[in-house]
């Protein structure tokens, strides 16, 4: 059993004995930091906190509990129900709410749960903020409310609806081109909440032959739910049978968007991002931000459109602060999240598939032709388990000092930048690992370098 405590919100597995894993005491711990938090930096007002949850076969069970705990302490709560984790974000703003708890564990198998923490603008908690809550957490220091100051609960069902049409009115969107082009739409949205927004946005963007995968809301992941290739092999199959011009495929709480090509080759999750901003930065120029895990191709990309690039700290909060002091008109992550400000400060797939598809309309392009306009990398993603005695920081000065004469960034871990290459090594939030990620010109060159990295690693260690 796993419970993981980070700025960004309390993940964990379902079970097992207080503290070891999410129980249903951890759940009302959490909580109530949190609402204790929203209450301090709100005084004096009545708080209220939105609430929404991914199709995770715990969710109703997570959802009770913490909707019961914010009433007990006198917030008043707005339940929006199965949604998106940009549904929820923009339904923080839509309701002028105080905070929003959205019940996911993202791209975790189904026996985890998490709750991940907003601020009153609708964005993930910076890292004063999070230590905030876990120091609260830590000491409950909690105070319940009197039994005439309980907390309200109202049910507001539309919201994915109305996320659906914030992203129809977005400038960039064209809906028309879309009709247009007719286009064949796979989508395989792992049993989880994109099964029901999905659809939904395809239609309202005319697209009217779509092949459904995986589209039952009942928290039953048919496969690994994280959308990495060898988890992708059903949607490929179809692609390849020619069925489709191109397959969109979303993590449970629909933040993250792979796309597939007409012959059943990965677009790659990390060019999601850069063909959308290469779409965004030939209408509005301006600047990008990526973290520092991402592609070198978006900033390829950037500087084409004569734009500046930034990386930032790995974390969506992270991206999201370089990016408003960047002034980015685009941004996000290379796990294919999108991160597009005229809409909301928020890794979105909705908004991702309508201004891919845009994209795709007006280059008249089939989808493998678009993904080959763009410079090749490829990313090799490894990892390291950790155990209690591995001393994390240690290893990462020791990886600094022998690669001290190349182009070092610690500011999240250690990134080692070559002339035609990169390794980024850090530890995980949210997982007991070490993350090594490489990138080089192509697969058996980021493999071999990651593999090098990961045995000079393992020698420190040892």
């Amino acid at each position: 059993m796993a419970l993981i405590k980070s700025i960004s919100g309390i993940r964990g597995t379902i079970g097992g004995q207080v503290g070891d894993g999410l129980s249903p005491l951890d759940i009302v711990k959490f909580t109530a930091a949190y609402g204790t938090w929203a209450i301090r930096r709100h005084k004096g007002q009545r708080v209220k906190i939105v609430v929404g949850r991914d199709a995770r076969i715990s969710g109703e069970m997570v959802d009770r509990i913490v909707v019961g705990t914010l009433m007990g302490l006198g917030i008043d709560v707005v339940e929006i129900g199965l949604a998106t984790t940009p549904t929820t974000e923009i339904a923080v703003t839509g309701e002028q709410a105080h905070g929003g708890i959205i019940l996911t564990a993202s791209h975790n198998p189904k026996q985890w749960n998490a709750l991940k923490l907003l601020n009153e603008k609708g964005e993930f908690l910076n890292d004063e903020d999070g230590k905030l809550v876990l120091s609260i957490a830590d000491r409950e220091d909690f105070l319940f409310a009197e039994v005439d100051d309980l907390g309200q609960v109202t049910h507001i069902n539309d919201y994915n609806e109305r996320h659906i049409q914030e992203v129809l009115n977005l400038k960039l969107v064209d809906v028309e081109a879309i009709k247009k082009a007719n286009f064949s739409v796979a989508i395989d949205a792992v049993n989880s909440v994109g099964g029901v927004v999905l659809p939904q946005l395809l239609k309202a963007l005319g697209v009217e032959n779509i092949i459904e995968l995986y589209c039952e809301p009942n928290g039953h992941f048919p496969h690994n739910p994280e959308p990495l290739p060898e988890h992708l092999t059903e949607i490929a199959n179809v692609m390849k049978a020619g069925k489709a011009d191109v397959g969109f495929v979303v993590d449970p709480d629909v933040d993250r968007l792979a796309m597939v090509c007409e012959d059943g080759s990965m677009f790659g999750e990390e060019y999601t991002l850069v063909a959308v901003a290469d779409y965004i930065l030939a209408n509005t120029p301006g600047n990008t931000v990526s973290n520092m895990s991402s592609t070198r191709a978006l900033a390829d990309v950037t500087n084409a459109h004569n734009g500046e690039y930034t990386a930032s700290a790995v974390g969506e909060v992270n991206v999201v602060t370089e990016m408003k002091a960047k002034n980015a008109i685009i941004g996000g992550e290379g796990n294919g999240g999108i991160i597009y400000p005229e809409s909301h400060y928020g890794r979105d797939a909705l908004v991702g598939i309508a201004l891919f598809l845009t994209h795709l309309a007006k280059k008249g392009k089939k989808v493998s032709e678009l993904r080959a306009e763009y410079p090749s990398y490829f990313i090799s993603k490894n990892k390291i388990q950790l155990t209690p005695e591995i001393d994390v920081d240690a290893v990462l000065v020791a990886m600094k000092e022998k690669y001290k004469n190349e182009k070092v960034n610690d500011i999240d871990g250690v990134k080692i930048d070559f002339a035609e290459e990169w390794v980024h090594l850090r530890k995980s939030n949210t997982e007991p690992i070490i993350r090594i990620y490489s990138e080089s010109k192509d697969e058996a060159k980021a493999n071999a370098l990651a593999e090098k990295i990961i045995s000079e690693i393992k020698e420190v260690i040892s």
